[in-house]
C-alpha cells in the first residue's frame, strides 16, 4: 500500500450489491486517499487470503492494522466527511457490538441479497 493512501479496502467486486455500495463511496471526498482492491480480480492481497476476503468485508490501514466486519467499515466510514459521525459512532461499545451483530446477521443472507439485485439490474437494463 501505498504510504499515500490511508486505508486499503477489499471489497467483492463480483458482488453486484458490493459494486454498488463501493461506487457510492468512491464518489466521496477522500476517496482518492483509498486504496481500492477488487479481491475477485486476482489482486495481491498481501497476509489476506482470497477466501478471507471473500467471507468478509476488511480494510488495512497505513500502518497495516487489518479491520473486518463492522470494525473495517468503521474505519472506511471516517474518512468521509458526512460518515465520521457513524464511524464514531459504530466504533463505540456498546455500538460496536451492536454493529458486529448486525453485520453478522447479514453475511447468510448477503447471497440471496446478490441474486435479488443481479436480477434488479438486469430488469432495469431492459
Amino acid at each position: 500500500m501505498s504510504t499515500l493512501h490511508r486505508l486499503t479496502v477489499y471489497f467483492d467486486g463480483s458482488c453486484p450489491m458490493c459494486r454498488r455500495e463501493i461506487a457510492i463511496y468512491r464518489r466521496l471526498p477522500q476517496a482518492a486517499s483509498v486504496d481500492w482492491v477488487d479481491v475477485s480480480s486476482g489482486a495481491e492481497l498481501g497476509s489476506l487470503s482470497c477466501a478471507q476476503a471473500m467471507a468478509r468485508f476488511h480494510v488495512r490501514d497505513n500502518q497495516g492494522r487489518l479491520f473486518s466486519g463492522a470494525a473495517a467499515f468503521s474505519q472506511m466510514w471516517r474518512l468521509f466527511p458526512g460518515w465520521r459521525w457513524l464511524g464514531w459512532l459504530s466504533a463505540w461499545p456498546p455500538m460496536s457490538w451492536v454493529f458486529e451483530g448486525a453485520y453478522r446477521l447479514f453475511l447468510p443472507l448477503r447471497p440471496r441479497l446478490q441474486k435479488w439485485v443481479r436480477r434488479w439490474a438486469q430488469e432495469e437494463k431492459a
